[in-house]
């Protein structure tokens, strides 16, 4: 997997949409309070500190490709909570076999590219009867800054950045990631897209989001010229779909979420 920069600290400033999404699915995890858990993409580890908390007779592993993420997480939550560990790692090679009972991952997902092998990693860390609740940017997720993303990378201003077609997300559809889950031996009780709409708070709120959400394409930038692509996404966005009189900005999301089990 691609590893790319992070900056955990602007990460925490920005990420209140990932934060509640992974609030909403905590009920789906059906905890009794010692159970193993893995985490992955588990970031900054706030949500992964989150879920320690709810297992304290158990213990969560949290994993995340990027190093200054997993670094933050280990000296911010690891420290204080005896039943936390990050490990630097690959979702796409889960190194782990019959040792969770559940595998929760938020927002994450779509960052890889080969989700067969993520399925099949997921399958091979759950133990018997173990569960796995996921979610991720499902197909047609922000389809609107896709397609100023599309034209932008294009134009002559920023193309010479974007020269190679490396891969930089996949929002699965859901009949395609049933398919990952049931080859890899799991049962799915619920593979689903979900349409919702996020709001952010004028137009810093949407560089804010630009930054933590579209480092696939925004690392692709040098350094001194990666505010004003920001900004000039910024622009694009706004020229399409203005924002409301209070200066709140929607975009439209599309989730896919799904609950699987392994016999």
């Amino acid at each position: 997997m691609r590893v790319t920069l992070w900056d955990p600290d602007d990460y925490g400033r920005n990420a209140t949409a990932q934060t509640a999404w992974a609030a909403g699915l905590l009920p789906l995890l059906a905890l009794s309070g010692n159970e193993a858990i893995l985490d992955l993409g588990s970031g900054d580890g706030r949500v992964t500190a989150g879920l320690a908390r709810l297992v304290p007779e158990g213990y969560v592993v949290g994993l995340d490709a990027s190093p200054s993420m997993t670094a933050h997480a280990r000296r911010n939550h690891a420290t204080v909570q005896p039943n936390l560990e990050f490990v630097l790692g690959d979702m796409e090679a889960i190194p782990f076999r019959d040792r969770f009972d559940r595998v929760f991952s938020n927002a994450a997902l779509h960052w890889a590219c080969d989700h067969a092998a993520v399925a099949g990693g997921i399958a091979r860390a759950l133990r018997h009867g173990g569960r796995a609740v996921i979610q991720c940017g499902g197909k047609g997720n922000a389809a609107a800054m896709v397609t100023v993303l599309d034209d932008l990378i294009r134009s002559p201003s920023w193309a010479p950045y974007f020269s190679d077609t490396t891969f930089r997300y996949t929002f699965p559809d859901d009949a395609t990631f049933r398919a990952h889950l049931m080859k890899a031996g799991l049962v799915p009780f619920e593979v689903r897209l979900i349409p919702i709409t996020m709001t952010v708070a004028e137009r810093d709120g949407l560089a804010g989001w630009i930054r933590t959400t579209w480092l696939r394409y925004t690392g692709s930038v040098p350094d001194n010229r990666r505010e004003a692509f920001v900004q000039a996404l910024v622009d694009g966005y706004l020229a399409r779909l203005p924002p409301g009189r209070d200066g709140a900005i929607e975009v439209a999301m599309v989730r896919l979420q799904a609950v699987a089990e392994r016999t």
